[in-house]
Protein backbone atom coordinates (compact mmCIF):
# COMPACT_ATOMS: atom_id res chain seq x y z
CA UNK A 1 0.00 0.00 0.00
CA UNK A 2 1.23 3.52 -0.72
CA UNK A 3 2.07 5.93 2.04
CA UNK A 4 -0.89 7.89 3.33
CA UNK A 5 -1.43 11.32 4.80
CA UNK A 6 1.41 12.82 6.85
CA UNK A 7 -0.33 15.75 8.55
CA UNK A 8 0.12 14.31 12.04
CA UNK A 9 2.73 15.38 14.57
CA UNK A 10 4.38 11.96 14.91
CA UNK A 11 4.83 9.48 12.05
CA UNK A 12 2.50 6.57 12.73
CA UNK A 13 3.61 4.35 9.87
CA UNK A 14 2.52 3.02 6.52
CA UNK A 15 -1.19 2.28 6.35
CA UNK A 16 -2.12 4.93 8.95
CA UNK A 17 -3.90 8.23 8.28
CA UNK A 18 -4.68 11.07 10.68
CA UNK A 19 -7.64 13.11 9.45
CA UNK A 20 -7.74 16.22 11.59
CA UNK A 21 -11.24 17.64 12.12
CA UNK A 22 -12.70 15.33 9.48
CA UNK A 23 -15.93 14.71 11.43
CA UNK A 24 -16.68 18.36 12.22
CA UNK A 25 -18.68 19.00 9.04
CA UNK A 26 -21.14 16.30 10.15
CA UNK A 27 -21.02 17.03 13.88
CA UNK A 28 -24.73 17.69 14.40
CA UNK A 29 -25.88 14.56 12.56
CA UNK A 30 -23.28 12.37 14.28
CA UNK A 31 -24.13 13.63 17.78
CA UNK A 32 -27.86 13.21 17.14
CA UNK A 33 -27.23 9.64 15.98
CA UNK A 34 -25.08 9.00 19.04
CA UNK A 35 -27.87 10.16 21.34
CA UNK A 36 -30.34 7.88 19.57
CA UNK A 37 -28.09 4.82 19.84
CA UNK A 38 -27.19 5.31 23.49
CA UNK A 39 -30.83 5.94 24.35
CA UNK A 40 -31.68 2.49 23.01
CA UNK A 41 -28.55 0.71 24.27
CA UNK A 42 -27.06 2.64 27.22
CA UNK A 43 -23.39 2.60 28.12
CA UNK A 44 -22.25 -0.14 30.47
CA UNK A 45 -18.94 -1.23 32.01
CA UNK A 46 -18.11 -4.66 30.68
CA UNK A 47 -15.98 -7.23 32.48
CA UNK A 48 -12.76 -8.70 31.08
CA UNK A 49 -12.25 -12.48 30.85
CA UNK A 50 -10.09 -12.10 33.96
CA UNK A 51 -13.00 -10.60 35.88
CA UNK A 52 -11.87 -6.96 35.92
CA UNK A 53 -14.37 -4.16 35.39
CA UNK A 54 -13.35 -1.99 32.43
CA UNK A 55 -12.96 1.73 33.19
CA UNK A 56 -14.49 2.69 29.83
CA UNK A 57 -18.27 2.66 29.34
CA UNK A 58 -19.27 0.80 26.17
CA UNK A 59 -22.16 0.15 23.84
CA UNK A 60 -22.57 -0.79 20.17
CA UNK A 61 -24.61 -0.32 17.04
CA UNK A 62 -24.73 -2.20 13.76
CA UNK A 63 -25.32 -5.82 12.83
CA UNK A 64 -22.68 -6.94 15.33
CA UNK A 65 -21.50 -5.59 18.66
CA UNK A 66 -18.25 -6.19 20.51
CA UNK A 67 -18.73 -7.69 23.96
CA UNK A 68 -16.53 -8.88 26.78
CA UNK A 69 -17.31 -11.07 29.77
CA UNK A 70 -15.81 -13.96 31.72
CA UNK A 71 -16.18 -16.22 28.67
CA UNK A 72 -14.03 -13.99 26.44
CA UNK A 73 -14.01 -11.26 23.80
CA UNK A 74 -16.28 -11.65 20.78
CA UNK A 75 -18.85 -10.09 18.47
CA UNK A 76 -22.54 -10.80 19.04
CA UNK A 77 -25.67 -9.74 17.14
CA UNK A 78 -27.64 -9.00 20.33
CA UNK A 79 -27.12 -6.88 23.43
CA UNK A 80 -26.45 -9.39 26.24
CA UNK A 81 -28.22 -7.15 28.75
CA UNK A 82 -31.53 -7.08 26.86
CA UNK A 83 -31.34 -9.97 24.42
CA UNK A 84 -32.39 -7.57 21.65
CA UNK A 85 -30.40 -6.76 18.50
CA UNK A 86 -28.05 -3.83 18.80
CA UNK A 87 -29.44 -0.56 17.38
CA UNK A 88 -29.08 -0.30 13.62
CA UNK A 89 -26.10 1.59 12.24
CA UNK A 90 -27.21 5.22 11.77
CA UNK A 91 -26.80 6.60 8.27
CA UNK A 92 -24.64 9.42 9.63
CA UNK A 93 -22.23 6.88 11.14
CA UNK A 94 -22.03 4.71 8.02
CA UNK A 95 -21.52 7.68 5.72
CA UNK A 96 -18.80 9.23 7.88
CA UNK A 97 -16.83 6.01 8.33
CA UNK A 98 -17.02 5.22 4.62
CA UNK A 99 -15.82 8.69 3.62
CA UNK A 100 -12.99 8.62 6.15
CA UNK A 101 -11.80 5.20 5.00
CA UNK A 102 -11.86 6.33 1.38
CA UNK A 103 -9.91 9.49 2.23
CA UNK A 104 -7.28 7.25 3.83
CA UNK A 105 -7.00 5.05 0.76
CA UNK A 106 -9.38 2.24 1.74
CA UNK A 107 -12.26 2.55 -0.73
CA UNK A 108 -15.41 0.46 -0.41
CA UNK A 109 -15.28 0.12 3.39
CA UNK A 110 -18.68 -0.75 4.88
CA UNK A 111 -18.77 -1.15 8.64
CA UNK A 112 -21.09 -3.72 10.21
CA UNK A 113 -20.02 -2.92 13.78
CA UNK A 114 -19.48 0.32 15.69
CA UNK A 115 -18.11 0.04 19.21
CA UNK A 116 -18.86 3.22 21.16
CA UNK A 117 -16.59 3.96 24.13
CA UNK A 118 -17.19 6.68 26.73
CA UNK A 119 -14.20 7.86 28.75
CA UNK A 120 -14.57 9.81 31.98
CA UNK A 121 -11.47 11.51 33.47
CA UNK A 122 -9.06 8.83 34.62
CA UNK A 123 -10.40 6.17 32.26
CA UNK A 124 -7.94 4.51 29.90
CA UNK A 125 -7.63 1.72 27.37
CA UNK A 126 -4.55 -0.45 27.70
CA UNK A 127 -2.51 -1.48 24.67
CA UNK A 128 -4.33 -4.08 22.61
CA UNK A 129 -4.86 -5.35 19.08
CA UNK A 130 -8.19 -5.39 17.23
CA UNK A 131 -8.15 -9.03 16.16
CA UNK A 132 -11.66 -10.39 16.81
CA UNK A 133 -12.70 -9.50 13.25
CA UNK A 134 -12.74 -12.04 10.42
CA UNK A 135 -11.21 -9.95 7.64
CA UNK A 136 -8.00 -8.12 8.50
CA UNK A 137 -7.87 -6.60 5.02
CA UNK A 138 -10.50 -4.09 6.20
CA UNK A 139 -9.30 -1.01 8.12
CA UNK A 140 -10.22 0.38 11.52
CA UNK A 141 -11.87 3.83 11.53
CA UNK A 142 -11.71 5.61 14.89
CA UNK A 143 -13.62 8.88 15.49
CA UNK A 144 -12.85 11.10 18.49
CA UNK A 145 -15.58 13.24 20.07
CA UNK A 146 -15.59 15.37 23.20
CA UNK A 147 -12.60 16.23 25.37
CA UNK A 148 -9.03 15.57 24.16
CA UNK A 149 -7.22 12.27 24.59
CA UNK A 150 -3.72 10.95 24.02
CA UNK A 151 -3.71 8.13 21.49
CA UNK A 152 -1.02 5.50 22.03
CA UNK A 153 0.05 3.79 18.82
CA UNK A 154 2.64 1.03 18.83
CA UNK A 155 3.64 -1.69 16.43
CA UNK A 156 3.40 -5.40 15.77
CA UNK A 157 4.44 -6.34 19.31
CA UNK A 158 3.33 -5.12 22.72
CA UNK A 159 6.96 -4.13 23.36
CA UNK A 160 7.20 -2.01 20.18
CA UNK A 161 7.96 1.73 20.66
CA UNK A 162 4.87 3.81 21.41
CA UNK A 163 3.96 7.04 19.63
CA UNK A 164 1.75 9.50 21.55
CA UNK A 165 -0.66 11.67 19.55
CA UNK A 166 -3.18 14.15 20.94
CA UNK A 167 -6.70 13.66 19.54
CA UNK A 168 -9.26 16.45 19.50
CA UNK A 169 -13.02 16.56 18.90
CA UNK A 170 -13.69 15.62 15.27
CA UNK A 171 -10.35 13.93 14.56
CA UNK A 172 -10.37 10.53 12.85
CA UNK A 173 -7.58 7.95 12.74
CA UNK A 174 -7.73 5.21 10.09
CA UNK A 175 -5.34 2.28 10.08
CA UNK A 176 -5.12 -0.84 7.97
CA UNK A 177 -2.85 -2.71 5.60
CA UNK A 178 0.52 -3.35 7.27
CA UNK A 179 -0.63 -1.48 10.40
CA UNK A 180 -3.95 -3.31 10.82
CA UNK A 181 -2.84 -5.36 13.84
CA UNK A 182 -0.67 -2.75 15.49
CA UNK A 183 -1.07 -2.32 19.23
CA UNK A 184 -2.87 0.83 20.34
CA UNK A 185 -4.61 2.35 23.37
CA UNK A 186 -5.63 5.54 25.17
CA UNK A 187 -3.67 7.14 28.02
CA UNK A 188 -5.59 8.01 31.23
CA UNK A 189 -7.93 10.86 30.36
CA UNK A 190 -7.30 14.24 31.96
CA UNK A 191 -10.13 16.44 33.22
CA UNK A 192 -11.50 18.91 30.67
CA UNK A 193 -14.83 20.16 29.35
CA UNK A 194 -16.39 20.14 25.90
CA UNK A 195 -19.34 22.41 24.96
CA UNK A 196 -21.34 19.55 23.42
CA UNK A 197 -20.31 16.49 25.43
CA UNK A 198 -19.36 17.90 28.81
CA UNK A 199 -16.54 16.26 30.73
CA UNK A 200 -16.21 13.06 28.74
CA UNK A 201 -14.72 11.70 25.55
CA UNK A 202 -16.66 9.44 23.20
CA UNK A 203 -14.92 7.28 20.62
CA UNK A 204 -16.65 5.60 17.67
CA UNK A 205 -14.67 2.63 16.36
CA UNK A 206 -15.92 1.26 13.04
CA UNK A 207 -14.96 -2.23 11.91
CA UNK A 208 -15.93 -4.89 9.43
CA UNK A 209 -16.42 -7.69 11.93
CA UNK A 210 -18.46 -10.36 10.16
Amino acid sequence: MTRLFEDFEVPLGEGVAMLRGFALAEEDAVLAALESVTGAAPFRHMVTPGGFRMSVGMTNCGALGWVSDRSGYRYAPCDPETGKPWPAMPHAFAALSGRAAAAAGFSGFESDACLINRYAPGAKLTLHQDRNERDFSQPIVSVSLGIPAVFLFGGEHRSSPIRRVRLEHGDIVVWGGPARLFYHGIAPLKEAAHPRLGGCRVNLTFRRAG
